[in-house]
Formats: structure tokens, C-alpha cells, sequence
């Protein structure tokens, strides 16, 4: 649907492109080299890539009409905030550097229930043997802290399916009202978006929804259930409908790793359906039913990579995959990282990582003794991931002195020596679903072993693609 505006909105939005192509340009030149632009010769091209992937994906749908004037003028000011801040030394939370002498996390996760209307294969939600939700009251204090003294200017929901969050009488996106200051996003299954709830969204302006799939019809029915791909498609129009932009979710794994950048599905449903961006998850053996057979091997593991940036570049498709491009993050973002994040789920307890589920700390218990959210950032078990990412090389100037950027996850790729700080510092498991999938013995085996496969290739593309060109 194109929406009809006056001529004085669409002068307006071609300012925004404007607008935003100038500030990403800005963001590039003050932090694009960081000193070290002789080093990191591809890691700077390919963040390159990204940012005018953006633009690109902002012309497109302006130029079609599918977003809202009200929503562009919502993202205008907040990402552009965001973004002045950013250059601005982390001025967000200036007194947060002043004591800890690092940024504070930069975004927080979320799973406010564990409620789901799908039972997806393998999915680690809902997957305990109990129902859980986290409280209006915990879930508001939450979003207030991390505001005051963080400066997190970033909330993304995951589930369960958050649609189905109540509490106190009120739902999730009465919580994204009353933070206006703040954008979301919100992983879900797009079932229960019907037009009502997606012009919500359009009068809210600051929500953007990515909406899980698996491949084409018969790959995300197979493993959501018959019939989700077509209700996926009617939420997509919804929004269309609403003028609110939205994404993609896709959780790849050994059944749909050659399919789902193909040119078939990606057309479909960047330029067919209007997404904005898509969002890649490697598959984690964790939750219901976990199959270690079902993880990417290494001779995937680098075509993927490959054909992954070749769409960014050539097709300019917004597309980031939380493994193979962890190069533009310098790996791992969790455990409260600099610019990082932490994962909170449904029961109050906080994990490093929504793919990493062992826990020393609960968010009820917390606040029930009168304490804050920097006893998170405190925890010991949080402090010893991010030695171990600094020890990896995070905000070090010489790349050949540290780890493997395409190597990075503490958890998947390094998994004994994760299981050692659980160990060391009495970390439990989320729930029984985790215990069994994780720490059995055989199981755990099986993960190392496939880590160590994978390590060679991405060890090659690390010194091959990455190393070799600061060297020449």
C-alpha cells in the first residue's frame, strides 16, 4: 500500500535520506578507522557495505511509499540521536565511563514470557516445565534503570512470542508507549499481527518487528507448523499496510543453509514483501529436542559467509549474520560488553547470551534486595566473559595478536572453556530443557568436535581475507 501524503511530507522525507546519508557518512569518517585503517582494510569496507545497505533499503521503500511520514519522523529523531551521542564519546552515560572506564552495554534483550502460540522445532522458548512471565512492575524498573544508568537507548523483545506478554492489565506495546524516547524491536512468530495491532505499531513509530521464517513455505511450515508461512505473509502486509517497516528472522541450519540466500527468496521478500532487513542465527542445540546434526559444517560455513556479502554488495540487501560477520563487531557482544548486550528472560534470570543459557543471577531477586541493575554489570561470572573478550582481542590495535573475529562466540566455539566459567563460578543451567541439551556429556562432545571442524575454515578466511590485505 502507498501512502497518500501531500507533496510537503514526501519534500520532508527526501530531506530524511538526505539527512541520513550525511550522518552515516559523519559516523564513517570519525570512527571508520579508529587509527588502524591500514589493519583493518576489509572490516572497514564491509561496514561500509552495511551502512549504505541501509541507505539503499531506505530509498527503496521510500521510493514505494511503504513507510508512514509519522514513523519516518519517529526513527529520524530517535536513530538520530542515537547516532550524535555515539560520536559524542558515549555522552548517553558519561558518569558510567567515569567509573568503570568502558561504555555501558548498549541494548538489552528480553523475553518478558515464555508464552507461545507455535511449537517450533528445536526452539529454546517455552521449552522449561512451566510457564514464565516476567511482571509489569520488574519489566518497567527494568527499562528505567537501564535508561538512567546505562543510557541503553535499545530494547529488543524476544519469547515466547512477546504479542502474548499481559500483565497488570497491560500488553507489550503499552510499555513501548510510555518509553517514546526509546526504539524496540520485537522478534515474533507474526501470527497474531492483524491490522489493528500493525496500526498500532504505525501510530507508535518507534516498534520495528522482525518476523521469523525458515525459507519458503514448505521450509518454515515444516519446521513452525502448517499454514505459518501464509500468516507470516498476511502480518507482512499489515504493515505494509501501516507504513511500518519490519524484517526478517532466519535461523539457518543444515536443511535450509543453500536456500535461503538465493536470489528466489531473497527478492521475495526484500523487494516482493518490503523488508527492510534480515537478521541470520545459526542454529544452537538447545531447547526443545536439540540436534547437533542439524549445526552448519564447515564447507558451508564459507560459502555462506562469502554469498552472504556478495548479496550485501551487489544486491544491497541489509542483511547481518550473528556469527560469520562478527569481524564488524570485534566478536562477541555479549555479558554486558561495551556497545554490547545482556539477555534477560521470562523468569528474571539474566544470562550473558540468549544462545548462551547459564545463569548466576535473577533480576526479581535483584530488585527484592533493593539492588540495581549495575549488580549485573558486577557479577563475577559477566566480569570474567568480558576479560575473556578483551583477552580476545576487543579494542586491541594489532589483529595479529589476538583471536579469530570469525571464531568468537565463547559458547559455541570455544565451549570447554564457557563450561569452566560455569563451573568456576556455580552458573545454572535456564532450565531443565538447557541441562539436557547442553551439559550432557555426549552432547557436548559433539559440539567441540563440529567447533573444531569449522575452526580450520574460518581460521583460513580469518588469515586468508582479514590478515592478509594489512600485510600487503
Amino acid at each position: 500500500m502507498k501512502h497518500q501524503t501531500s507533496k510537503h511530507h514526501w519534500l520532508y522525507i527526501g530531506f530524511v535520506r538526505k539527512f541520513f546519508l550525511a550522518l552515516i557518512s559523519l559516523f564513517i569518517k570519525l570512527f571508520g578507522n579508529k587509527n588502524r585503517s591500514q589493519k583493518w582494510a576489509l572490516i572497514y569496507r564491509q561496514r561500509e557495505l552495511i551502512f549504505h545497505s541501509v541507505l539503499t533499503t531506505i530509498d527503496r521503500l521510500l521510493g514505494k511509499r511503504q513507510i508512514a511520514p509519522q514513523v519516518i519522523s519517529t526513527i529520524t529523531h530517535l536513530w538520530g540521536k542515537t547516532l550524535l551521542n555515539t560520536m559524542q564519546n558515549n555522552s548517553r552515560a558519561p558518569n558510567f565511563k567515569q567509573l568503570h572506564g568502558c561504555k555501558p552495554p548498549f541494548f538489552l534483550v528480553v523475553s518478558p514470557t515464555s508464552a507461545c502460540n507455535l511449537r517450533c522445532q528445536g526452539c529454546y522458548a517455552d521449552s522449561g516445565t512451566k510457564k514464565g512471565i516476567l511482571s509489569w512492575a520488574v519489566l518497567e524498573r527494568l527499562l528505567d534503570e537501564a535508561k538512567r544508568f546505562w543510557g541503553v537507548p535499545l530494547f529488543v523483545f524476544s519469547g515466547g512470542e512477546p504479542l502474548l506478554y499481559r500483565s497488570e492489565g497491560k500488553d507489550l506495546l503499552d510499555l513501548v508507549e510510555k518509553h517514546s524516547d526509546c526504539l524496540f524491536l520485537m522478534f515474533t512468530n507474526g501470527t497474531l499481527l492483524d491490522q489493528e495491532t500493525a496500526n498500532r505499531l504505525g501510530r507508535l513509530g518507534n516498534l520495528t518487528p522482525a518476523i521469523s521464517v525458515e525459507g519458503m513455505q514448505a521450509e518454515t511450515d515444516q519446521r513452525r507448523g502448517q499454514g505459518v508461512f501464509l500468516k507470516t505473509l498476511s502480518a507482512m502486509t499489515n504493515l505494509r499496510n501501516a507504513g511500518v517497516p519490519f524484517g526478517i528472522s532466519i535461523m539457518v541450519t543444515r536443511q535450509n543453509i543453500n536456500s535461503i540466500l538465493k536470489d528466489e527468496f531473497l527478492d521475495f521478500f526484500f523487494n516482493e514483501q518490503g523488508a527492510f532487513y534480515g537478521f541470520i542465527f545459526q542454529y544452537m542445540p538447545i531447547g526443545r529436542n536439540p540436534q547437533v546434526a542439524l549445526l552448519p559444517r564447515a564447507e558451508e560455513v564459507e560459502k555462506f559467509w562469502r554469498r552472504s556479502w556478495e548479496v550485501v554488495e551487489k544486491k544491497r540487501y541489509f542483511l547481518l549474520d550473528f556469527w560469520n560477520h562478527g569481524p564488524l563487531v570485534e566478536g562477541c557482544i555479549a555479558a554486558g560488553r561495551e556497545n554490547g548486550y545482556f539477555y534477560i528472560n521470562w523468569d528474571g534470570k539474566v544470562m550473558p547470551c540468549v544462545f548462551a543459557p547459564y545463569t548466576t543471577m535473577n533480576l526479581n531477586d535483584i530488585y527484592a534486595h533493593h539492588g540495581t541493575i549495575n549488580d549485573i554489570w558486577s557479577d563475577p561470572f559477566f566480569k570474567r566473559i568480558r576479560a575473556w573478550q578483551r583477552e580476545y582481542g576487543y579494542g586491541q590495535n594489532n589483529p595479529d595478536q589476538h583471536g579469530n573475529w570469525m571464531h568468537a562466540c565463547p559458547f559455541r566455539d570455544h565451549h570447554a572453556t564457557f563450561m569452566q566459567w560455569v563451573s568456576s563460578h556455580h552458573a545454572q543451567p535456564e532450565h531443565t530443557g538447557s541441562k539436557t541439551s547442553i551439559s550432557e556429556h555426549s552432547l557436548a562432545q559433539s559440539l567441540s568436535a563440529i567447533s573444531q571442524e569449522n575452526l580450520k575454515i574460518r581460521k583460513e578466511i580469518w588469515e586468508q581475507e582479514y590478515l592478509r590485505l594489512h600485510q600487503e
